[in-house]
């Protein structure tokens, strides 16, 4: 199972239904009302025989990583320790590097050398399900993000919030699209509405996902720029519920600005190794350090990595 990182320049049909309820004015009965009837919970639709293969093949990812003791949801231990020097070379590796790089008009897994980039703005999610995807998942689903994004907020200093589900589209400049395969697939012309100007390879990079990638986030920088405007995030809706809240998990801390994975990063998300499903203590520090002031976007490693070293320090109380 591999999950994809940010990809700059470029990791629906299904909106939520807004029902409004028209009330009239009516003559009251002659004898007490009876209670209204509750109304019965639409019937999400039902999955297609692709969605249900997707839906099996991650639930036995899943239990693979879970029976070797991935997926941790402890935020690391004593067992992975880090020191000042670790997360100094963590971060560079992390926030100033790409994953991904276009090759004969495809992108392939290949780390370089990129600019600091992160928000300036501030940052408005929204969160949007396939028809597929049952109530009670969208509600949980919500409340898990909602108490994330309120995390984030707090970790980096930085305006964040999830806009409520009637918001629309043009309400957000960061789409969550919790989509199972077939809206995916089909999501390409609205994709273009959208984030009009889209580069082609990035429509096809989320309407033709590999299987093995459970789920990616695109941020998007205008004009030459090094400040994100836009990001869209797509989570696998067929995903169990451990694997699609690590989803969330990673790919709305990495559309922020670390868009890339280290092998070396440990205890963290940002690696793909798969061991630990939620952020991290080592993660959270990421994030400070990605929109502490003391940084500008656009900075490369030789200016970034003296300050970002002092601010480490002074993270981890001046261990080395």
């Amino acid at each position: 199972m591999r999950r994809a990182g940010v990809l700059k320049g470029l990791g629906a049909a299904g909106i939520l239904a807004a029902l409004a309820a028209c009330e009239g004015f009516l003559e009251p009965p002659a004898g007490p009302a009876p209670p209204p009837a509750r109304p019965e919970a639409e019937a999400p639709a039902p999955p297609s025989p692709a969605s249900e293969a997707i839906r099996q093949y991650f639930a036995t990812q899943e239990a693979a990583l879970l029976a070797r003791g991935f997926l941790r949801t402890d935020g690391g231990g004593d067992d992975t320790p880090f020191t000042t020097n670790m997360l100094v070379n963590n971060f560079v590796r992390v926030a100033l590097y790409d994953e991904y790089t276009e090759v004969g008009g495809r992108l392939v897994q290949r780390a370089s050398p990129a600019p600091l980039r992160r928000w300036t703005a501030p940052v408005r999610m929204r969160l949007e399900f396939s028809p597929s995807v049952p109530a009670d998942q969208r509600r949980r689903d919500t409340e898990d993000v909602r108490a994330y994004v309120a995390r984030l907020a707090t970790l980096t200093d930085h305006p964040l919030t999830l806009l409520d589900s009637s918001a629309s589209r043009s309400a957000a400049n960061y789409h969550i699209l919790v989509f199972d395969e077939d809206q995916r697939r089909d999501f390409g012309e609205e994709l273009q509405q959208m984030v009009p100007g889209i580069d082609p390879l990035a429509v096809r990079t989320i309407t033709n996902l590999p299987r093995s990638v459970s789920c990616i986030v695109l941020a998007f920088s205008r004009g030459g720029t090094n400040t994100y405007s836009q990001a869209v995030a797509v989570i696998r809706a067929e995903l169990p519920d451990l694997t699609r809240l690590s989803c969330y998990h990673e790919e709305l801390a990495q559309g922020l600005g670390l868009p890339n994975d280290s092998d070396q990063a440990r205890p963290s998300i940002f690696n793909d190794n798969e061991e630990f499903a939620l952020l991290t203590r080592h993660d959270e520090l990421l994030l400070r350090i990605l929109y502490d002031r003391r940084l500008r976007p656009g900075m490369r490693e030789d200016e970034a990595r003296p300050i970002v070293r002092r601010i480490a320090s002074g993270l981890l109380g001046g261990e080395s």
